[in-house]
């Protein structure tokens, strides 16, 4: 048993023999300021507050009414808010104001919420200083530290999704695991996620959160990792239309970029240097621009050396390429194997570079 599985099943937690339609939520609470405590549910898009908890000597206790699974707030005096996840079990819940201790006891789906949620709050606490890093080596102009910072941000990326998954994995059965894949990468971790909700939507088949995920999967499941990339049907410069799977029978990168994207611009001489690397060997990038103007895109073209093929409608983020593959940031990218299936996304810096290694070489 892993060490969040054995978490999960200490502290009590277990379900009600016969579950009465209600569970209790109640705390202890230290050094408490002036406010309230106050609960509220969410609901589809909106959080809507049900009620105000008393509190008697830095204790409450309130029993809730509740007929499904769901996702609540608990908004500690306006200074702390502790979010829950409930159905069938009581939660009792632990907080100093003054040392800002917090302990989430009693219910398994809250516990592995408070689980994903501190893993959420590392993550920001060491994305905000890598953020500050990069900031200042911009303004430093040091593109050698700029791009080892956007390197080390993928790699922490990819770290928080393996620990985010794993507490997942080892909290089977949890509806409190549609908080975690909700901070995963579709891109990356499809398999997983639909794993996760085809599973839950199983126990629990009523569950609007659930329902939404799946119709979201859904309509990103044609872009997942081997399924036929669709095509992409553009102008050229020249203004002659130009198809994606004209390039059928080798390994192509399509590259979603734009001349006002900075991070795009940035990336562009390691493109660069890996094309001329494989273009012989059978590699091929396909260009897509998300520019307004035909200026801007031609100009970028010619600054940076790109030798390959581009396309564009200038439309900006509304162009029908960008909608057709869902993108709306860049830079973004899909590597299409000689078939014209999708078999990785995002590549660019090192993981570009290991990628066309691990073909080519």
């Amino acid at each position: 048993m892993g060490l969040t599985a054995m978490l999960l099943s200490a502290c009590g937690g277990e379900k009600k023999e016969v579950f009465d339609g209600s569970v209790t939520i109640s705390g202890e609470l230290k050094q408490i300021p002036e406010g309230e405590v106050v609960l509220s549910v969410y609901e589809a898009d909106k959080i809507t507050v049900l009620d105000t908890l008393e509190v008697k000597g830095g204790s409450f206790s309130y029993d809730l009414d509740i007929d499904k699974p769901n996702f609540y707030d608990l908004d500690l005096y306006g200074e702390k808010t502790v979010r829950l996840a409930l159905y069938q079990e009581d939660v009792q819940i632990k907080y100093d104001f003054g040392t800002e201790e917090l302990a989430v006891e009693g219910s398994a789906d809250s516990r592995l919420l408070f689980r994903i949620d501190q893993l959420t709050a590392e993550y920001q606490e060491e994305a905000n200083a890598l953020n500050s890093a990069f900031y200042e080596a911009m303004t430093e102009k040091d593109q050698e530290k700029v791009q080892k910072i956007r390197e080390q941000a993928v790699e922490m990326g990819m770290y928080q999704a393996e620990r985010v998954k794993g507490v997942i994995a080892e909290a089977e059965g949890s509806f409190a695991a549609l908080a975690g894949i909700g901070m995963l990468d579709p891109g990356k971790d499809f398999n997983f996620m639909d794993s996760i909700v085809t599973s839950l939507g199983e126990q629990y088949p009523d569950m609007k959160l659930i329902n939404t995920w799946k119709q979201e999967l859904n309509e990103m499941r044609a872009l997942s990792i081997g399924q036929p990339a669709p095509e992409i049907s553009l102008p050229n410069p020249e203004g002659e239309i130009v198809n994606l799977s004209d390039l059928r029978g080798k390994y192509v990168m399509v590259d979603f970029w734009a001349g006002w994207c900075k991070p795009c611009r940035d990336e562009n001489p390691n493109v660069v240097r890996l094309y001329e690397k494989y273009k012989d060997e059978g590699f091929e990038v396909f260009g897509v621009s998300l520019d307004r103007t035909r200026e801007m895109w031609t100009n970028a073209i010619e600054e940076d050396g790109l030798t390959w093929t581009q396309v564009s409608d200038l439309k900006y983020f509304n162009s029908t390429a960008a909608a057709t593959y869902q993108i709306n940031a860049i830079p973004a990218t899909y590597m299409i194997d000689p078939e014209g299936n999708i078999m990785a996304k995002d590549l660019r810096g090192k993981s570009l570079e290991r990628k066309l290694a691990e073909i080519f070489d």
